[in-house]
């Protein structure tokens, strides 16, 4: 039986803290436990050395943490990737949270091109909240990574939580962490790390993690609930970094004709199969290359090239076979999303295209984030 220090938990994933099986969650050797912060090796590796162990909860392990706040009395702060808003999106949020308000909040705003009017994707965002069933009491967009925006966050949830305690909710690598580690730094009054643990991989905190607040309430940190329709969870270190943006995205603009074909790396592909020569402008990682080819060379050219020319994947990764689905866009700006990955914005008169990703991850359309 593994020894449990069930006096100490990590401060980086919020896991209890146990000193006697390296191979399990939790461990720490002893000598660490000394220390006024105390962190897992897993944290500890993630942290110094990118490096990532496997995750031993289960997507119902998960679910069942988040159904104890079905009873709680607090304010719920929902935080989305406003790169992937279908992919972070938590369907039926309700289920978990009962009659507590929800404030939304988009993270990551930093990567959207500095022209995008940001009244107008607040706005945009309530439209995609009532499509999805959530009423939030606000909408708000912020930066964890620059800070924009961060303290006027903070400042609706003192407003909005009336003493209550502050639950922040959201599916994987939505920065969760990311923006609780800013509060903490914001109101440190000395130099110190992160506390919580963030990056890049899914997965990253196991345990709600509390930190007091000035009345006594709490801010609560909470594991990251996982949309297994994410880019993220078929790809390796290396592709995920890829196509995770880290810098302002560069809109890519194709004039295409009927029979071309865009290839994003070889994760995705958009054929665009009948209508009027139209604008494709791409929004996915700086670093992810784009191809166009004759939708008759494309089948040749992704079996001669993804891992090569097309990448990522790596040459090293095997991928489920890329899944069709077919659309028929409206006139106007539509976007063709695909989870973890980008979304390509068709400028047309109407047109039929078919759009490929790997089979499991989500592909759809909606209303254009820049019309």
């Amino acid at each position: 039986m593994t020894e449990k220090t069930t006096s100490l938990h990590c401060s980086g994933c919020g896991i209890a803290i146990q000193t006697d099986d390296p191979q399990q969650l939790g461990y720490a050797p002893k000598a660490a436990c000394a220390r006024d912060v105390v962190v897992c090796r897993r944290c500890y590796r993630l942290t110094h050395y990118n490096e990532m162990q496997p995750v031993q909860m289960s997507d119902d392990d998960f679910s069942e943490l988040f159904q104890t706040l079905y009873d709680k009395h607090a304010l719920i702060v929902k935080v989305i990737d406003v790169f992937d808003v279908h992919g972070s999106w938590i369907t039926g949020l309700q289920r978990f949270v009962g009659r507590n308000q929800v404030l939304l909040v988009a993270n990551k705003v930093d990567l959207l091109p500095k022209s995008t009017n940001r009244g107008k994707v607040r706005h945009w965002l309530k439209k995609m909240a009532a499509d999805f069933g959530l009423k939030p009491v606000d909408v708000l967009l912020m930066s964890a990574e620059t800070g924009e925006n961060v303290e006027d966050v903070c400042a609706h949830i003192d407003t909005y939580r009336r003493g209550r305690d502050v639950y922040v909710v959201g599916c994987t690598n939505v920065g969760k962490s990311s923006f609780i580690n800013d509060i903490l730094s914001r109101s440190a009054k000395d130099a110190r790390p992160p506390l919580v643990t963030t990056s890049h991989f899914p997965g990253t905190t196991l345990q709600f993690i509390e930190i007091p607040l000035e009345d006594e309430r709490m801010l609560v940190d909470t594991p990251g609930l996982i949309n297994r329709h994410q880019m993220a969870h078929l790809l390796s270190p290396e592709s995920l970094k890829a196509v995770t943006p880290k810098k302002e995205l560069k809109p890519r603009v194709y004039q295409l004709q009927e029979e071309q074909t865009l290839f994003l790396g070889g994760l995705a592909r958009l054929d665009f199969k009948k209508g009027a020569p139209a604008s494709f402008i791409v929004y996915a990682a700086n670093s992810v290359p784009i191809h166009r080819t004759k939708l008759s060379n494309a089948d040749a050219l992704f079996e001669q090239h993804v891992g090569t020319l097309l990448s990522p994947p790596t040459p090293q990764e095997t991928l489920p076979a890329l899944e069709r689905h077919v659309f028929r866009l409206q006139a106007g700006r539509v976007d063709v999303v695909y989870a973890g990955l980008g979304w390509v914005t068709v400028q047309s008169d109407g047109v039929a295209i078919e759009a490929y990703a790997p089979a499991g991850i989500g592909v759809s359309v909606r209303m254009s984030m820049h019309a």
